[in-house]
């Protein structure tokens, strides 16, 4: 039987958000949304980590949902970020989101705050119970500083909008205890654990590496899904590298943010307190890009 946010299941790109002379840069924006639509993607999900949220003020956090939401035009699904430490917040972004136009909301774990166990849950069911769309829980605890406990997920699966996990916990028994006791769609939210993941269950991925390689990326998902798994473990490898330094070398959304600097499809601007890559580590990147292809 499909699980309850299947119509998620596949590729979803975690968007950058570019910035031009320290200001969004909406025109590239909406190109970042036509290469993915181009690609085959699933969903695109702007103003998550990958797209430095916490960075954003209020008006500008809006503004990049409203501007995805108008260049997608029903042709890729938009699960616009809305999480914060804040209840009301993360409410107030959601209600935004679903105002907009968007199809989902991808909501992170409150962090800093390291509630109980009954205050995640408390959290998202506010958003829940008040917003009509459906939810993603965003699982992240090297971010957010507290894990997400399976059996406060399971809880959670009883509010009807929530259908889907961001798995960004890098523990398959976690997903596997989600996946053995719920009927939520469980998405990788580490590129490289995509595979294993999908092997215990889960139906895709939010990527980073997809804001440049989405076809690739496409291919070792759906390859998997229809039941190639030589394709899947060929493409896996492929990507492997790729995958390890775009989220090892640096914090998200450095590297990538570097990448698509090296690649002529981004600024590579970034918002204190994040800084550019330095020498070495960019002398790495460039160099698994060249290996990968997509360097000269």
């Amino acid at each position: 039987m499909p699980r309850r946010g299947s119509s998620f299941a596949g590729l979803s790109v975690a968007l950058v958000t570019p910035f031009r002379d320290g200001q969004l840069d909406c025109q590239r924006l909406q190109e970042q949304v036509e290469f993915q639509i181009a690609a085959g993607a699933v969903a695109v999900c702007p103003v998550g980590t990958t797209g430095e949220s916490p960075t954003l003020t209020h008006e500008e956090h809006e503004r990049v949902i409203s501007e995805v939401v108008q260049a997608a035009r029903g042709r890729v699904k938009v699960m616009a970020g809305t999480g914060s430490n804040s209840t009301a917040e993360a409410l107030r972004l959601t209600r935004w989101a679903a105002k907009e136009g968007a199809d989902a909301a991808l909501v992170v774990a409150p962090y800093y705050n390291k509630p109980s166990q009954d205050g995640f849950f408390q959290h998202y069911q506010a958003i829940a119970e008040q917003v009509g769309i459906p939810l993603c829980v965003y699982n992240i605890p090297g971010r957010t500083g507290k894990n997400i406990e399976p059996e406060t997920i399971i809880r959670m699966a009883d509010l009807a909008n929530i259908t889907m996990v961001k798995e960004a916990t890098g523990s398959l028994d976690q997903a596997s205890c989600i996946l053995c006791a719920t009927d939520l769609t469980v998405l990788s939210g580490d590129d490289s654990l995509t595979l294993p993941l999908m092997s215990v269950g889960g139906e895709g991925v939010i990527s980073v590496v997809g804001n440049i390689v989405p076809q690739d990326m496409r291919e070792l998902v759906e390859s998997y899904a229809r039941g190639d798994l030589e394709a899947a473990r060929k493409r896996h490898h492929r990507l492997f590298a790729l995958c390890r330094d775009l989220l090892g070398l640096s914090t998200n959304p450095i590297p990538i943010k570097a990448a698509m600097r090296l690649l002529g499809r981004d600024s590579g601007e970034l918002r204190l307190p994040m800084t550019p890559l330095d020498a070495a580590a960019e002398q790495k990147l460039k160099q698994t890009l060249t290996v990968y292809g997509l360097l000269r």
